[in-house]
């Protein structure tokens, strides 16, 4: 269902330790400019140097310019961009490495995509299954973080740099305009539909003060420790006031569960969708369960689970599905060796016994490996045994008594704790790819001369956007138009109060607890105001219209984002600036 394949990554909260983990030298400096590099590195070296200046040296000049300029240095991630683009190709070459790193950035966003629908979001729904959480209560926190998740690490991973803080700013406004215009017009020209009037009014004025709080503290040109605690208890508010409304909206019914309206069916779920479509045991019907039981041996269960490939899917998916398959299987492969998932709408909870063993082993590795691009992994304990070592030994005694243990056809009683190793390891791997994601943007903004902000309003907001817009005109089109528009409202509250919130406090030390950003870009007021204008548009356009939406109001919302992405463009090239006094 569209409702399940929206749900895309998330948890920037089980990951903060690894983000936490820079030096607070580098968060101690002078004020974070959103749109400059010309910055003191907390080593004592000058960032008075902007890295963008490469493009002005000379061709021979280029590669020691970028080896020795503080501005340059990228202190996280497993790959060296900016010393691939000018130090191991020549300059006539350059657009070989630029071509190449746009291709690894959208496979990039493939990576965060395949990772949050078959990883993380599974072990979400088992751990909210596991705490015995409602279904409001999953729906603003697990799946609020689903949903958020590309958004939200990729602004914690840019404000831990201030640097690329404008990258930041840019993706939590630019992903805000562009759900609630494009997303939310496309909906309305899609499926024309009546809003759900206290839902919207709800999440509309939440996410109005969001932006506001927001713009203040970019008018004032600082965030203090309790605003930023500020961000997170508003959310909680949020959180609570959806449980509260849902639990008055119910008792004023006299009935347990709200039922669908005349606008739209009721929704079936996987299980049953399955069940009618006779794809219960291997898309292949009843008639082709096996009479007699069967016991797979423990290696062929390993080389069944970690297959990526259905065949019968394979078969009836068209060529392009195909195709997108062949490039995702690396990932999925990757994925499956060291990522656990509990499905609790299996049997038995997808449990797989030789792989979970293998996957005590895996699972830990892979977190450590790739806290902080594996530097803590690689430490010596007393300069002689490596802490990777350790945690390869540790899980290998564990893995090896839990499969003596256990069965292969019955899950242990503590499968549960799988979903947190795989909640967790997914974890890792998103802020892994978020980080290389953020390192490519800034290197291709350097390339370009281009500024963080229109970077993050542009590529990082629709990319990580773009998964949202699919899967929301998917239910528009399947008759969930109302859903659809309260997904486009209720999942940017997260992102920007988690986002902003979490991001600004990882940066905060015992000896700063103020984080200073500075926007020294017009296009940062453009971006705030063009942001707060669409929304009290929706505030008074949706109800002047009785909450009826139809094509008018969709074709505004679009206009409105084309007309603001040019007023942009137009000023990131300078063509529209302010005159001095």
């Amino acid at each position: 269902m569209g409702p399940l394949w929206a749900l895309r990554v998330a948890g920037a909260l089980s990951v903060a330790g690894a983000l936490a983990g820079h030096d607070g030298s580098q968060r101690s400096g002078p004020p974070a400019a959103l749109d400059a590099g010309t910055r003191d590195d907390g080593a004592g070296h000058d960032r008075g140097v902007d890295c963008r200046e490469v493009r002005k040296r000379n061709s021979s000049e280029r590669c020691r310019f970028v080896r020795s300029t503080p501005d340059c240095r990228l202190d996280d991630g497993f790959l060296d961009y900016l010393g691939g683009a000018f130090c191991a190709f020549p300059a006539a070459l350059l657009p070989l490495p630029v071509g190449l790193y746009v291709l690894w950035l959208l496979y990039l966003f493939v990576i965060l995509g395949v990772t949050a629908e078959k990883f993380f979001c599974p072990n979400l729904s088992a751990i909210s299954t596991t705490l015995k959480l409602s279904h409001n209560v999953a729906g603003v926190t697990f799946l609020a973080f689903g949903n958020g998740a590309p958004d939200v690490f990729s602004a914690v991973v840019a404000f831990s740099d201030p640097r690329t803080a404008g990258l930041a700013v840019g993706a939590v406004f630019g992903a805000g305009i562009f759900v609630t215009t494009v997303v939310a017009g496309g909906i309305a020209l899609v499926k024309p539909f009546s809003a759900a009037s206290r839902p919207f009014l709800r999440d509309i004025i939440f996410y109005m003060v969001a932006v506001f709080l927001t713009f203040l503290i970019l008018y004032f040109g600082r965030i203090t420790l309790g605003e930023a605690l500020g961000y997170l208890g508003l959310y909680v508010f949020y959180v609570f006031t959806v449980v509260l409304c849902t639990w008055i909206h119910r008792w004023q019914r006299g009935d347990g569960l709200p039922q669908p309206g005349p606008w739209e069916p009721a929704i079936r779920t996987e299980a049953e969708e399955r069940e009618s479509s006779g794809t219960n045991c291997g898309d292949y019907g009843e008639e082709y369960r096996p009479l007699l039981p069967y016991r797979d041996s423990s290696l062929h269960i390993l080389g069944t689970a970690l297959n990526p490939l259905d065949k019968q899917k394979w078969r009836r998916k068209p060529w392009y599905w195909r195709l997108f398959k062949v490039l995702k299987i690396p990932v999925e492969l990757v994925l499956l060796f060291t990522v656990p998932v509990v499905d609790p709408d299996k049997d038995d909870l997808n449990w797989k016994r030789p792989l979970n063993c293998l996957h005590i082993i895996t699972g830990p590795l892979t977190c450590i490996l790739t806290l902080k691009s594996g530097a803590y992994g690689l430490y010596q304990i007393q300069g002689i045994f490596p802490v990777w070592a350790l945690v390869a030994l540790s899980g290998s005694v564990l893995a090896i008594i839990i499969f003596v243990t256990t069965r292969n056809e019955e899950p242990p009683k503590s499968h549960c704790v799988f979903a947190f190793l795989g909640f967790l390891a997914s974890a890792m791997w998103i802020n892994a790819a978020a980080t290389e994601l953020v390192n490519v943007l800034r290197t291709l903004g350097i390339i370009f001369e281009l500024s963080n902000t229109v970077l993050g309003l542009t590529l990082l907001a629709w990319g990580n956007s773009i998964g949202d817009t699919f899967s929301d005109l998917t239910m528009a089109r399947q008759g969930y138009p109302r859903m659809a528009f309260s997904a486009c409202f209720g999942g940017i509250i997260f992102n920007i109060l988690v986002g902003v919130g979490l991001g600004c406090l990882l940066q905060m030390t015992s000896s700063q607890m103020v984080v200073k950003l500075e926007p020294d870009s017009l296009l940062v007021w453009i971006l705030a105001g063009a942001l707060g204008l669409s929304l009290v548009f929706s505030f008074v356009a949706v109800p002047a219209q009785c909450f009826q939406l139809g094509r008018a109001y969709g074709t505004c919302l679009i206009l409105y984002y084309l007309a603001f992405l040019c007023v942009a463009l137009l000023t990131e090239f300078q063509v529209i600036h302010l005159v001095p006094t």
